[in-house]
């Protein structure tokens, strides 16, 4: 057996980031993927432009992370944003910082980002194996001893690194595998669930909305009396539900509730305004309109696919003239534009989540290595593990620092 060896699972980001890692000492370092080219998820990652990373402070990062982010912070410390946006940049793919601090290859095209690692794996002397599917880690006494690929041969390693993704865009590869392979291995899989995905909501007006995009609204969900989550941004309609930005994020809490048959979105469609400054508002729109009928009187007010919802849920009769409409018509209008609610039937499925939540227990994982408690020489890397982030390059983040703490770790552990 060479000892010296690694076998890293899974070409995607953090795949791709811990083959880089682990050879930097000039250790041999196999890279397994089962697809016909590498960073095949990278490619679809905010829409085809890959948003590689955040460039916000550590603080702010942490905000951003939902899921277990005390275990993060070994990982993030050696390799932080600031680090990934240098190594990109060292390695010709040159980068740009957008809206909300996110950064993109200045490009606009994710395969800068893979070009870059494929350069720098093929300088290091890194075996990329592809179309390589693995079936099995082998693991004996307690220790890593190889992996068994899909055609039945055998590879000897002493060290391995999983970073096979989620389940999310399952067409790009991501099928669960690395779940599979370390439950075999005797590690807990916490419940997988779709997040950063749109919702699928009660009420049927929702398809007469359907294509219409609010801008600079706040959100909010709630469990029961519980609150979730809240942000300002933008939102979409769709025929079964709502997407878009703030409700991608939100959908990452939608587990967390006691009850999920019990969740509620209220959006405020005026956040910019109070009650009394809407209420005002409403009563100049009012004047300017006063012989008119309630449904010719709110242009002003709403986009033209929300009005005949409006009127149906503020319980105004549409034919009415406006001078006639009572104070407390008016206030149910108010109440409505500052807390227009709807129920969560359910998320969708993993075909559209952008990233799976849950995975292999982190407790079950040493945070300053990756290295798993149970099974010497064997590391974890990226979505596989049970944790997850809001939009905006948060995730891609987790997967290159995680990925490059197993590739570096695997390889110094080595020499030992």
């Amino acid at each position: 057996m060479d000892k010296d060896q690694i076998v890293v699972i899974g070409g995607g980001a953090a795949g791709m980031m811990a083959a880089a890692a682990a050879s930097e000492g000039r250790r041999r370092v196999i890279l397994l993927e089962k697809n016909e080219k590498l960073g095949k998820k990278l490619y679809i990652t905010g829409k085809g432009r890959c948003n590689v990373t955040n460039a916000c402070e550590r603080d702010k990062f942490f905000e951003n992370i939902v899921s277990n982010p005390k275990f993060l912070y070994s990982a993030f410390s050696i390799f932080d944003n600031t680090r990934l946006i240098t190594f990109l940049k060292e390695n010709g793919c040159s980068l740009k910082t957008e809206r909300g601090e996110r950064v993109f290859p200045l490009s606009d095209h994710a395969s800068d980002v893979t070009a870059a690692f494929e350069r720098l794996l093929k300088k290091r002397g890194v075996q990329v194996q592809l179309c390589s599917e693995v079936q099995a880690v082998e693991a004996a006494d307690g220790k890593i001893t190889g992996v068994i690929l899909g055609n039945g041969s055998r590879l000897p390693a002493e060290k391995v690194i999983v970073a096979t993704g989620g389940l999310s865009y399952r067409t790009t590869g991501s099928t669960g595998d690395g779940y599979r392979m370390a439950k075999e291995l005797g590690h807990t899989i916490k419940e997988c669930v779709p997040a950063l995905v749109s919702l699928e909501i009660e009420e049927e007006w929702c398809k007469k909305l359907q294509g219409l995009s609010l801008k600079n609204v706040t959100l909010v969900m709630n469990c029961g009396k519980k609150k979730l989550y809240e942000n300002f941004g933008e939102m979409l309609f769709t025929h079964y539900g709502v997407s878009g930005p703030l409700v991608l994020s939100a959908s990452s809490f939608y587990g967390k509730g006691k009850d999920p048959s019990d969740i509620w979105l209220t959006v405020d469609l005026k956040p910019a305004l109070s009650a009394e400054q809407l209420d005002r508002r409403i009563l100049r729109d009012f004047e300017e309109n006063t012989n008119r009928q309630f449904k010719n009187a709110l242009g002003g007010l709403y986009p033209a696919k929300l009005i005949s919802v409006m009127i149906e849920r503020s319980g105004i009769d549409p034919e009415k003239k406006v001078h006639e409409i009572t104070r407390q018509e008016r206030q149910r209008l108010l109440e409505l534009t500052k807390a227009f609610t709807m129920r969560v039937r359910a998320r969708r499925g993993f075909d559209e989540a952008v990233i799976t939540q849950g995975g292999i227990s982190v407790k079950e994982i040493n945070p300053s290595t990756m290295e798993s408690k149970l099974v010497r020489g064997l590391y974890f890397a990226g979505e596989v593990l049970d944790l997850d982030a809001l939009t905006g390059g948060f995730n891609l983040q987790i997967a290159w620092s995680t990925g490059y703490l197993a590739g570096n770790r695997s390889a110094e552990m080595g020499k030992e």
